[in-house]
């Protein structure tokens, strides 16, 4: 009965909703053969609707079936939007393993040290370590007999468990939203800062504003040479906040560092160091791209190594210069207003730019896994035949850009979403689940020893998940009724 129900409302939709529309306004109306004209039972003489980006012609040519087994990503071709198969060398996996786990969610980490003291540093370095040896442990999951028999995190899943990759999808679309959510709160605090006047749910309705032509962007290349410019201004930021804290080394004082242990507040500063540290979701992909694979091992460790060594600077650091005065963004600490609006400003930037790589992400992994055309995926392709986007996919865009404004305006508490966030999803796709898969896939030729290392991490990942979600909750709960009294 509900799959009956799940088919009705598939048929209506990509029959009224998601439909052909305005495709075909240059062309004759009598030379489009529409599929929404034929039998939905699929049966003999009717063709599925066109789900390939290709002329009328080709589109009207019987196939021939593919087998069941094969993967949706297989079966469909190339729309033109994709990424690139270009192989990249080690030295270029790092460099983008390191953007994705430094980011600008740096700027919260001298808070971090204030709150958690020597613990929080210590997680700097424990995540990293765990984060390595999991991504390390993921990629393993990909061989077997060192042949590579799988592609992606979710291709893993399913093997572990079929339709177990429905929940890493969830989780991994959890995760880039997430990320889009942070990155407006992070904004408005910034520009609140620096311009009082305007309440944070102001500015954030005006960053959202300029951040809507992110539902017009279907071309990588412009999304990494936005993620270069956001490279450029992270290095900027960093170097003159590095460069500011060491002028006053002199007046540093490591005891103001504590040991002192709050049960409340670790969860949640636990929670916002695995956010901050969370990459498997591209690692297959990254793995699978590199000129050298043999080399991933090597290039994940030093990359991490990096992180975790930086990480523990900026925040010491930040945290020793400002001491009790310490804000959740370390620029907002800057008793400077002028040095404090420029600095800001470019975080700023900073986070305009860096909006668009996840939220492209999450828009290919909904496309990928709905709109690629029927019968591979639910709905119809987004993309008409001259691979323009269709009308209503790029109203779908943009009501996913102001769903992230409003799930931001109702919870605008930065530290609070990091560590809920990084608790939930980061500990799922960055401890238990490739410490889990690797178990059961791998099981037959591991060790003793690499058996209670998984089941290890495992623990601990689950431990760290029910503790950090309960406690993140009961902070964040505790800044919204701050809030509203």
């Amino acid at each position: 009965m509900a799959s009956n129900r799940f088919q009705n409302l598939q048929n209506w939709t990509n029959k009224h909703v998601f439909s052909n529309s305005l495709d075909y306004w240059n062309q004759e109306l009598h030379d489009v053969p529409s599929y929404q004209n034929q039998s939905a039972t699929g049966g003999e003489g009717s063709n599925p609707p066109p789900d390939r980006l290709e002329t009328i012609e080709e589109s009207s040519v019987t196939e021939q079936p593919q087998p069941e087994d094969t993967p949706k990503q297989e079966l469909a071709e190339d729309d033109g939007h994709g990424a690139s198969s270009e192989p990249i060398s080690a030295l270029q996996a790092a460099w983008n393993v390191t953007n994705a786990i430094q980011g600008m969610f740096i700027v919260g980490l001298p808070i971090a040290v204030k709150i958690g003291g020597w613990w929080s540093v210590g997680a700097m370095i424990a995540v990293a370590y765990i984060c390595y040896w999991t991504g390390v442990l993921l990629i393993e999951c990909l061989y077997e007999d060192g042949v590579k028999k799988r592609k992606t995190y979710r291709e893993i899943a399913d093997f572990y468990k079929p339709g177990f990759g429905k929940w890493v999808l969830a989780a991994q679309l959890t995760e880039l939203l997430s990320t889009c959510i942070i990155y407006l709160v992070l904004a408005a605090d910034l520009l609140q800062s620096c311009f009082p006047s305007v309440d944070k749910p102001g500015w954030m309705m005006i960053v959202s504003a300029s951040l809507l032509t992110c539902s017009f962007l279907d071309d990588l290349q412009i999304v990494s040479r936005l993620s270069f410019f956001n490279a450029i201004s992270h290095l900027i930021v960093n170097l003159i906040m590095l460069i500011y804290c060491l002028s006053f080394v002199s007046q540093w004082s490591f005891s103001s560092i504590t040991f002192a242990l709050n049960i409340n507040t670790l969860p949640t500063i636990v929670g916002m160091v695995v956010f901050g540290y969370t990459s498997h979701i591209f690692l297959p992909n990254l793995e699978g791209n590199m000129k050298n694979p043999s080399e991933f091992n090597m290039m994940l460790k030093w990359s991490h190594i990096a992180a975790a060594v930086f990480k523990v600077v900026f925040g010491m650091l930040g945290f020793l210069t400002f001491g009790e005065l310490t804000q959740q963004e370390i620029s907002n600490s800057l008793p400077n207003q002028s040095f404090k609006i420029l600095v800001n400003l470019i975080l700023v930037v900073k986070a305009l730019l860096s909006y668009p790589l996840p939220f492209y992400a999450a828009v290919q992994l909904l496309k990928n896994n709905l709109f690629l055309g029927y019968p591979q995926t639910p709905f119809t392709s987004c993309y008409s035949p001259d691979k323009s986007l269709r009308e209503w996919a790029v109203t779908l865009r943009i009501i996913l850009v102001l769903f992230t404004l409003f799930v931001a305006l109702s919870v605008p508490y930065l530290v609070e979403l990091m560590g809920l966030v990084g608790n939930i999803t980061g500990t799922m796709l960055s401890f238990i689940w490739p410490a889990l898969f690797h178990l059961h896939i791998k099981q037959k030729g591991l060790n003793n020893f690499d058996k209670r290392f998984d089941q290890a991490i495992i623990t601990m990942g689950c431990i760290v998940c029910i503790s950090g979600v309960y406690f993140s909750s009961m902070e964040l709960l505790r800044a919204i009724n701050s809030a509203d009294s």
